[in-house]
């Protein structure tokens, strides 16, 4: 493997011999002491590998949507694993928030979703999603044409009022679940799978949030299917 990949900071790790397999480990989706157990690297290295090869791979990501559009945000409490320096007090794992309801202590993923499958993933920060978020993430990647379909909340009525964007919304409060082909199932369904991936990961850092649900989108996708992929869709990235 050539010594000058062009690959950001990751041109200088070391061990290249072991790229490959460890990718097929990101593939598996295995943890961070699997992989450094298969591979036969320290799991700092694993780790190291795994925030440095997933952020690349994952910017493989379709630049529009088309047609129709599921929009829906899922939630999930905010995270300090690994730091040092805690802005609050610690909280085990699995812990819950100090009040009910979504508000700043949960961290926002927004997913947008065609009904070819094709995905697109945003951290917008804590709590609701707001007008001003829907703008900066979907306004570039919808066109003028497309059918954008949400549940209830208000953002989404706002949001396609004053871009234009055709708009219908199920209530999902009052148990609509479909009319006909306006649904949201698609999009949920993303955030069922991604929920139930992210368990084996036993508690993810609020920072790394947008890596793992990039790294779930990339196995979602299905376009990148082997290590060599992915190490290209990388290299090129960088």
């Amino acid at each position: 493997m050539s010594r000058d990949l062009p690959f950001g900071r990751a041109r200088w790790l070391r061990k290249k011999e072991c790229w490959l397999p460890y990718l097929q480990c990101v593939l598996d989706s295995r943890t961070v002491r699997d992989a450094a157990r298969i591979v036969n690297v320290h799991r700092t290295t694993s780790f190291r590998w795994r925030h440095r090869f997933v952020p690349g791979a994952m910017r493989d990501r379709p630049n529009t949507l088309s047609i129709i559009v599921e929009a829906d945000e899922t939630y999930r409490l905010e995270s300090q694993k690994g730091s040092r320096s805690l802005t609050r007090p610690a909280r085990k794992r699995g812990g819950v928030a100090t009040r009910r309801g979504i508000d700043g202590e949960h961290d926002c993923l927004l997913v947008a979703r065609d009904r070819s499958g094709r995905a697109l993933d945003f951290h917008t920060g804590r709590g609701p999603v707001p007008v001003a978020q829907l703008h900066e993430c979907l306004k570039p990647v919808l066109p003028g044409d497309t059918l954008l379909i949400s549940d209830g909340a208000t953002a989404y009525e706002c949001f396609a009022a004053q871009t234009g964007i055709t708009h219908e919304a199920v209530n999902v409060k009052a148990g609509e679940r479909a009319r006909g082909a306006i649904h949201i199932q698609n999009v949920n369904s993303w955030h069922s799978r991604f929920k139930n991936w992210l368990v084996r990961f036993r508690g993810v850092a609020s920072r790394y949030l947008i890596n793992y649900s990039g790294w779930q989108r990339v196995l979602d996708d299905r376009r990148l299917t082997t290590p060599a992929q992915l190490l290209c869709a990388a290299a090129q990235s960088g």
